[in-house]
């Protein structure tokens, strides 16, 4: 599900750091530029003739060994995942990044200079909601030994788990780390954690001409003792690492991602896989919900719906249609619908005589009704109807009596073409009457 949950946030002012690559050794610079919204981060090879840039998009991957690379025509940049994680860490979206060499500066192999970099330059947020997708079902992506899988997430935001096992003879232990992302835990958890390898490792990549001027200050390296020539900055850094190049690697989706993250030895590959899938299950969404034969809602000249066009709409009929009119409809988030209490209402003669009372459940039914109608507004109609699934925290805060206008305002959490969740509050004037949250599922139902 794609919903808004915060402002779009880009640099206050540009930002610089300078390093070497620790692939192929070049002196390289990197400026951080403000960006507009909806632009995202893009590289500009400041180095290569026209400037080319490319988007920091899994689209533009490109396969690379122990590191993440993009590429747009002439416009390659690797080694982009611990800027990537700097930059979602601490929920900056748009950024203009140039660059004078094929990958970025390794820095001490972690995040941190990134971060520190980014900190003083400052954050400002953008009149754009940021999109987050919120997973609602599980996806797996096997790679040999290799699992990793996003889930459903008990509360909002991102939480990542990686656990790393490199068998027993490995120097680098078995290890697990948790974190619920956030720029707070992102700077004090993560954000220094380094990247590693084996000694043996790093002694094929020299002899292959790769990495020559890193040393072993600028990586943790793992003889068969432990940590050469280093010293660690947490217990479980590699685990620390492994998560931040999750969330490098996660940042391609181009959104931000709530869900429960879980990998065992997976790299960059698999979080690849992952990011195309998941943006796989958005497109299959958008064609499922996209119906060019869904009917036009029947709206007056003055964006209102009455009494026929919710006949239209609805099944209901007397005495259980409970909605005069729709007042306000924006399509797929919010609705304001109207009923008016008449002491005619059928309920009345048995609720009660000599005070009637308009029962709680016929409110919350009414509210349901303008739900319908919001609905109807997403996904085709024809054929279909919203049932009520399940009605959580309901409050009843004010009787409704005859004479009573009651107002309906609705608004959508998710619409779906198999189901639908919306708040509701039902008011008299400015007095709260009631409140609920109401879950649907779609059901064949003759149409209305």
């Amino acid at each position: 599900m794609l919903i808004a949950k915060r402002p779009q946030r880009t640099l206050a002012r540009a930002a610089e750091v300078r390093g070497v690559g620790f692939f192929h050794g070049a002196d390289v610079t990197m400026r951080f530029l403000p960006a507009d919204p909806d632009t995202g981060v893009r590289f500009i090879r400041t180095d290569l003739p026209d400037r080319p840039s490319v988007a920091a998009r899994v689209s533009q991957v490109i396969p690379t060994q122990r590191r993440t690379a993009v590429q747009d025509g002439p416009a390659v940049v690797e080694l982009i995942e611990h800027v990537m994680a700097a930059l979602a860490g601490l929920q900056i979206d748009n950024c203009l990044i140039e660059i004078d060499a094929p990958e970025c500066p390794g820095c001490d192999g972690s995040s941190r200079v990134f971060v520190e970099t980014l900190d003083a330059a400052g954050v400002v947020d953008q009149d754009r909601p940021r999109q987050t997708l919120t997973i609602e079902r599980s996806f797996t992506v096997r790679e040999g030994d290799a699992v990793l899988a996003a889930h459903p997430n008990a509360t909002d935001g991102l939480t990542l788990s990686y656990h790393l096992d490199y068998g027993q003879d490995s120097p680098i232990g078995n290890q697990s780390f948790l974190l619920s992302l956030s720029p707070e835990s992102f700077r004090s958890e993560v954000a220094a954690s380094r990247t590693f390898l084996l000694e043996h490792e790093a002694k094929s990549l020299r002899a292959a001409g790769i990495g020559l001027r890193a040393t072993e200050k600028d990586v943790l390296l793992f003889g068969p003792d432990g940590v050469v020539g280093n010293t660690l900055r947490f217990p479980d850094e590699c685990a620390r690492h492994k998560v931040l190049d999750m969330i490098g690697d996660l940042a391609l989706l181009g959104m931000d991602l709530h869900g429960f993250v879980v990998a065992h030895r997976s790299g960059h590959h698999a979080n690849a896989s992952l990011v195309r899938k998941l943006l796989q299950s958005i497109e299959k969404e958008k064609e499922k919900e996209a119906d060019p034969w869904a009917p036009p809602l029947p709206l007056r000249s003055d964006g209102t719906i009455d009494i026929q066009g919710i006949l239209e709409i609805l099944p209901h009929r007397y005495p259980m249609l409970l909605l005069d009119r729709v007042l306000e409809l924006q399509a797929g988030r919010r609705v304001v619908g109207l009923k008016n209490v008449s002491f005619n209402e059928p309920f009345f003669q048995g609720h009660w005589p000599g005070r009637p009372i308009m029962p709680g459940v016929l409110i919350i039914e009414a509210m349901a009704q303008a739900a319908g109608i919001l609905i109807a507004s997403s996904v085709n109609r024809s054929g279909r109807a919203a049932v009520i699934a399940s009605i959580d925290d309901v409050k009843l805060r004010r009787p409704v009596v005859p004479g009573d206008q009651l107002r309906i305002e609705i608004v959508a959490h998710k619409i779906k073409t198999t189901s639908a969740s919306v708040t509701g509050v039902a008011k008299v004037g400015d007095a709260l009457a009631a409140q609920a949250k109401i879950r649907f599922v779609m059901i064949d139902a003759p149409a209305a």
